[in-house]
């Protein structure tokens, strides 16, 4: 099994433990980042909107709250996300409106209908 396949499967897998739908992010779709996810500062936050014209939905944040800045989002080809926090690509099948957040010893994964209403 390649480690693509594999990464799927565990995707797939995280899915049904929170019973929610399986939408592929390509390795060529970007996501937003914030820089700070490369400190090492916890907790890491996920939230999907709609993908839309090669992007993911995907938006990942290190920290408590979520900045204003326009600027506080870099893009990242998902096929890098490995090098800047490996611990979160397993959440990365969720489908537009799930939330996840990562801690250590500490994991929350919920479906959130307010992010797409916005």
């Amino acid at each position: 099994m390649s480690n693509l396949q594999s990464i799927i499967l565990e995707q797939k897998e995280l899915c049904r433990k929170y019973q929610a739908d399986f939408v592929h992010s390509s390795n060529d779709d970007k996501l937003g980042i914030s820089l700070n996810v490369k400190g090492n500062k916890l907790p890491i936050n996920g939230l999907r909107l709609y993908p839309d014209k090669g992007t993911s939905g995907w938006f990942i944040w290190a920290g408590e709250e979520l900045s204003q800045d326009p600027d506080f989002f870099v893009p990242l080809h998902i096929e890098h996300v490995e090098e800047w926090v490996p611990n979160i690509i397993k959440f990365l099948g969720l489908a537009p409106g799930w939330r996840f957040l990562v801690a250590e010893n500490y994991e929350d994964v919920w479906y959130d209908q307010e992010i797409l209403n916005g």
